[in-house]
């Protein structure tokens, strides 16, 4: 039986930065200023305008730093 590579994806990963992104400004709007919540509201807008437009920056960014690739395999 093959072993699959328990590999993240690119899509994991972004819903990875956006949850954490989300958090993080939620904790510094609560302990530092409400500003903080147009963060996550760029965070979500940006979510929304990538689900219907299929454009999303951090993939672009992400793509070039070779995130979410398969590895090679040793032998090829």
């Amino acid at each position: 039986m093959e072993r699959k590579h328990n590999l993240m994806t690119l899509e994991r990963y972004i819903r990875m930065f956006a949850g954490t992104f989300i958090l993080l400004s939620l904790v510094l709007a609560r302990l530092h200023s409400p500003n903080w919540l147009w963060f996550t509201a760029f965070v979500g807008f940006n979510l929304l305008q990538s689900s219907i437009t299929r454009f999303c920056p951090l993939e672009i960014i992400l793509r070039k730093l070779g995130v979410g690739k398969a590895p090679r395999a040793c032998c090829a």
